[in-house]
């Protein structure tokens, strides 16, 4: 019976380097295989509308998933600030990380903690030295995220450390943004520290318009304190919105009183 060993060592070199090479396509050939399944696997389920499971499959085997994209031109700062971590954050400024370091659209850790309305963050930040009127290539400002998600400590924070209340025309607005969304703690800062509630964007109208328009009401009742109604009611469609808006406030006033007088009847 012949040795394996020995005939593989008689056999001729070419030979043996030919095998090399078949080995290595082989193995090329099974990861082109593999990469093809995970891609029609991967469309398969953005198809059937599993957006986020094709970017786990993504993430998984090919690393480069969204957490790595969206992160790839950020700090440590960056991450510690948008996930509240505030042991980590005064390490980082300790070890002398720039809090005022951006990204490819100029956002900045302050941007990012007043999104997530992480207010320790943000005080350690400012007190670091962070400007707080930043502001991204889509021109918006910490104070702009603070509005957004309503956070009306971050918007007191900003504001008390030289934050502008009012943004240019072009820009994002604050007081547009809180009103838009019902945040009337951040409305009520932004006039106390000197919005301009009389400031007509031509794509947005003025802050009342908008709060008409998203029937906030409270916004309206506190824009309307403001000496609003006079320059906005002179609008035909201001004044529609307007008196709908307060339609609904005495509907819900009359509602409520009724209810308690029911209540006391009884």
């Amino acid at each position: 019976m012949s040795d394996p060993s020995a005939d593989l060592t008689n056999k001729p070199f070419a030979v043996q380097l030919s095998n090399v090479y078949l080995s290595i396509l082989a193995l090329f050939c099974f990861k082109l295989f593999v990469k093809i399944s995970l891609n029609l696997l991967t469309y398969f389920y953005i198809v059937c509308g599993n957006r986020k499971e094709a970017a786990r499959i993504s993430a998984e085997f090919y690393d480069y998933g969204q957490q790595h994209r969206s992160w790839a031109d950020r700090s440590p700062l960056h991450d510690a600030a948008c996930q509240g971590r505030l042991l980590a954050l005064r390490t980082l400024i300790l070890q002398g990380h720039s809090v005022n370091v951006m990204t490819i659209d100029h956002v900045t850790p302050l941007h990012e903690t007043c999104l997530g309305n992480h207010v320790a963050c943000a005080r350690a930040l400012i007190d670091a030295g962070a400007n707080v009127n930043a502001s991204t290539i889509d021109g918006v400002t910490p104070l702009f995220n603070a509005c957004a998600v309503g956070s009306v400590a971050c918007t007191e924070i900003l504001l008390e450390n030289g934050a502008k209340p009012q943004s240019l025309v072009h820009q994002p607005s604050p007081i547009h943004e809180a009103t838009s969304k019902g945040h009337y703690g951040c409305v009520e800062a932004l006039v106390t520290w000197g919005a301009d509630v009389d400031m007509d964007i031509p794509h947005l109208g003025t802050a009342l318009y908008t709060a008409c328009i998203c029937q906030e009401l409270e916004c309206a009742r506190k824009l309307l304190r403001e000496g609003q109604l006079a320059a906005l009611c002179g609008s035909l469609h201001s004044r529609y919105f307007c008196s709908n808006a307060w339609t609904k406030v005495r509907k819900r006033q009359l509602h409520k009183h009724s209810y308690l007088y029911d209540y006391k009847k009884y």
